[in-house]
């Protein structure tokens, strides 16, 4: 009689999520090879593929496709069953998957994921970080880390309290050669470094004073979908860009970036946490959302 462990079955589920057997082992924490025999013993026990492959990609067969629909809401129920009873647990530990924006990371590492693992020492994070906006859930993440009005709305969100304060500067040696603006409007008139957004879109930039509120879609020589990365092109005179402030301080300070319009810039929604609320919570993740609004709250 054929028996599938749990093992096995996670294995299938991990290449249907990430497209790749390599990716897949990764995520597992197991060798590539052991990885392949796992899901070839599987197949053959079984007496289908499940997986059809090139040299360049993974893909489901019918088959596969049926096995996923079946299983993965059966494993979905056994891993809420774990959770639901490590919960118990007086001790936080185990692991915490957390899918975040580049910028958002930068911003929350230190205040609160470092924190966190002070106090918590039988915990591990694994934080991943990329410009497109995933699904937490499907792609097996416990948390999601985003700006506040990006979070989708069938999840529950936490605020991390600081909101968003944006910066337009650019180098000495580009107003050297280019006025400095005075009014958003004065920006059409010069090479801005624009920012992709995660669904495609190109990024508006915001402005506000006394109750007037203007969105600009800017010009310039190149656009970028990370935003940190203007930061470079700033500096060695590109163009002008309009980016977190935090990301630019020390070099406003240093006198490599020079900001202008700072009148103009508003405050806008800041990060928050977010997960599903149909998952029952492990100990790890209650003290890290406890830990937020801790720390949310000293804002």
């Amino acid at each position: 009689m054929f028996r599938a462990s749990l093992t096995d079955l996670d294995a299938v589920i991990a290449v249907s999520r990430r497209g790749s057997f390599r990716a897949a082992a990764i995520d597992l924490g197991v060798s590539s090879t052991a990885f392949s025999h796992t899901i070839a013993r599987l197949e053959a026990e079984l007496g289908v593929r499940l997986f059809n492959r090139t040299t360049r990609s993974v893909s489901l067969t019918d088959a596969g496709r049926t096995f996923i629909e079946e299983v993965g809401p059966a494993l979905q129920s056994i891993a809420e069953a774990i959770v639901a009873v490590s919960a118990q647990r007086q001790t936080p530990s185990g692991v915490l998957r957390i899918n975040a924006a580049v910028t958002a990371a930068r911003e929350f590492l230190s205040p609160l994921v470092l924190e966190f693992l002070r106090r918590f020492p039988d915990m591990e994070v694994d934080l991943v970080t990329e410009g497109r906006l995933v699904d937490i859930v499907a792609e097996g993440f416990d948390l999601g880390v985003r700006v506040a009005n990006l979070v989708p709305t069938d999840m529950i969100a936490v605020s991390l309290g600081r909101p968003q304060i944006y910066a337009v500067v650019g180098s000495p040696g580009y107003f050297a050669r280019h006025s400095i603006p005075r009014t958003p409007a004065d920006l059409l008139a010069h090479r801005c470094v624009r920012v992709r957004l995660p669904n495609g879109a190109l990024y508006r930039w915001q402005f506000e004073k006394q109750g007037e509120s203007v969105q600009l879609d800017v010009r310039g020589p190149i656009t970028l979908d990370e935003g940190t990365l203007s930061r470079q092109a700033a500096i060695e005179g590109l163009g002008l860009i309009y980016i977190h402030e935090y990301a630019v301080l020390e070099d406003i300070g240093a006198g490599r970036l020079v900001r202008v319009l700072e009148d103009w810039t508003p405050k806008l929604p800041g990060l928050a946490i977010y997960y599903p609320g149909r998952r029952n919570l492990s100990a790890g993740m209650r003290a890290f959302i406890s830990l937020a609004k801790e720390l949310a709250a000293k804002e």
